[in-house]
């Protein structure tokens, strides 16, 4: 197991949710990187949506009580060893007693931690995911709340030996030199006046404090929209909201199942795991893409997650040095499996 000896500012256990029961109010949560996730778990053995540790700006620190194989991914938090620094988006092996802690970072919002054998709290309806809404998931007897200092946390037996695991990295790009989403229309599209599409695409928004899991709240010129709001219905992720003061949001994994502001676009699925690492104060773009070229997108990316092109091999195979450039060309990508559905 391992042990939280400060929780950090925010970390809670994240996998990739509770996809499917949104009709019976049961939020989807799971990881707000959902990239960072995948590619963690890929590199330590485990299936991509086991569950891991999600570390929001603040990281904590932690013992292991049993050598383990670890990747961080994400933001770069300043992850330490034992004191030492540690690389991100690769595999390094930890002894019994090792401490993992985090010295802060200027870019990125969150980080994964990932560990051979994943962290093994038990399931509720199907997911592992902390549900601070629901109190679904996370510990036993402080159901979807983050760790706080004490917590020890259970792993489950690694897929494969951890030292053919050292050292193994990914080629990708967690946090953008900038911040800029692609947006599909919404549902309420036709809601807002021809002007408030013109200011959207034409500004850039800031990310403010009052951001968390359930969305990003953006501070800039307003968008117009007309005065009253639509029926409550169920919020797809990376849904922007324009509530009455006109300053967007746009919903994460962490959203309610309902909302009843007006919805002016969706964020791309891609682009979305990005603006989860946008931290208070940094900008935003938006920029339009029709439905059918959103989908050859999204279903290209969920292919490219599960390639082998974006994992370099560790020590234990001879380090072949860097992975061919993943996003040069699709090409035949083996072991992704169908990509589930956009909602």
């Amino acid at each position: 197991m391992m042990e939280i000896l400060n929780p950090g500012l925010y970390t809670t256990i994240q996998d990739l949710g509770r996809p499917g029961l949104q009709h019976l109010g049961v939020p989807v949560q799971g990881a707000a990187d959902v990239a960072a996730l995948i590619l963690g778990n890929r590199l330590v053995g485990n299936e991509p949506g086991a569950a891991a540790l999600e570390i929001t700006l603040l990281g904590p620190s932690i013992r292991f009580h049993a050598p383990a194989a670890i990747a961080v991914t994400g933001a770069d938090l300043g992850p330490t060893l034992d004191g030492r620094p540690l690389p991100t988006g690769q595999v390094v092996l930890v002894e019994r007693g090792g401490v993992l802690a985090f010295r802060g970072g200027t870019r990125g919002c969150r980080a994964m931690l990932c560990v051979a054998g994943g962290i093994a709290v038990e399931p509720v309806a199907g997911s592992r995911s902390s549900d601070p809404l629901g109190r679904l998931g996370g510990l036993p007897g402080r159901p979807g709340l983050p760790l706080q200092a004490g917590d020890r946390l259970p792993l489950g037996r690694p897929a494969v030996p951890l030292e053919t695991l050292a050292g193994r990295r990914v080629r990708w790009t967690f946090v953008p030199d900038a911040f800029v989403a692609r947006v599909v229309p919404g549902p309420q599209a036709g809601f807002f006046p021809p002007e408030a599409w013109k200011v959207f695409w034409e500004s850039e928004y800031t990310v403010t404090a009052a951001s968390d899991r359930m969305g990003i709240r953006l501070e800039g010129p307003p968008v117009p929209r007309p005065p009253g709001e639509v029926l409550s219905e169920g919020q797809p992720l990376g849904a922007i909201q324009v509530p009455p003061s006109g300053q967007p949001i746009v919903l994460l994994a962490g959203r309610a199942t309902v909302g009843g502001y007006p919805k002016l676009g969706v964020v791309v699925t891609p682009d979305l795991s990005l603006l989860a690492q946008a931290r208070p104060g940094d900008r935003i773009r938006f920029r339009p893409m029709d439905g059918s070229r959103a989908e050859e997108l999204y279903r290209h990316w969920w292919r490219l997650l599960h390639s082998q092109r974006v994992i370099v091999p560790g020590l234990a195979t001879g380090d072949q040095g860097p992975a061919p450039d993943a996003g040069r060309r699709e090409g035949r990508l083996p072991g992704a499996g169908p990509a589930p559905p956009l909602s």
